[in-house]
């Protein structure tokens, strides 16, 4: 199949899919830049349609920059599904420098990447250093969902925590990561959320008492680590 006639037809379901009041919800909590690059379309139906097109996805793959946000939300969802670890790698390389927003950032969450954990922390580390901040939101987002149980180390509260970004959504990330390491590991991660920069130590603070994971000791404990 040519590259166009995929692009085509991913593009022309989207647009008869789309749906006007959804739109304006996602414009407002998904910045993309005007808007103008929001279809409106639901997500299960972006996920169907990835599951739809994955046999003839090559083409579509190989299209970027795509032009809307549902497009790349799809691509998203077929690179998280490949199953082969170098491909794997290599696709999100490539599409890593054109995400611009936090909903197609952690909508990549390819489960592969689980299967050869030191070679995945090292690609961690080399996302985190990026000068793409939605490159350093999916390294620490990979930590918090596949290095937190077993495959944990206490060293890598400290790479998270060692970021010094200025970006809203790096920095939500990382409050979010301390949050889910406090439920999880909270003996190594405790003493480490009193080095958070206050911003971050806030967020992660509050997120760690809103969640079902945390105990009421755990919770009340907390209350000392927020920035006066």
């Amino acid at each position: 199949m040519e590259k166009t006639e995929i692009v085509t037809e991913v593009r022309q379901r989207l647009l008869a899919m789309r749906d006007e009041d959804y739109t304006g919800f996602i414009r407002r909590v998904v910045p993309v830049g005007d808007g103008s690059s929001v279809i409106g379309v639901r997500m299960p139906q972006v996920r169907r349609l990835a599951l739809e097109v994955e046999p003839r996805s090559a083409p579509f793959l190989a299209s970027l920059p795509h032009l809307y946000f549902e497009e790349n939300q799809i691509h998203a969802v077929l690179v998280s599904r490949v199953k082969d670890y170098d491909r794997c790698i290599e696709m999100v390389d490539s599409l890593l420098p054109h995400i611009n927003n936090w909903a197609t950032c952690d909508c990549l969450r390819p489960r592969v990447l689980a299967s050869r954990p030191e070679t995945t922390l090292a690609h961690v580390r080399r996302w985190m250093q990026s000068q793409w901040p939605y490159s350093v939101r999916f390294g620490i987002g990979v930590l918090e969902a596949y290095f937190l149980d077993d495959l944990f180390s206490p060293e890598q509260l400290q790479w998270v925590a060692g970021l010094d970004r200025e970006e809203y959504y790096v920095r939500m990330m990382q409050a979010w990561y301390f949050a889910t390491a406090l439920a999880k590991q909270w003996d190594a991660a405790r003493p480490v959320v009193d080095s958070l920069q206050p911003w971050v130590r806030r967020r992660a603070v509050v997120k760690a008492r809103e969640s079902f994971r945390v105990s009421k000791e755990h919770k009340d404990d907390l209350l000392r680590a927020l920035p006066q």
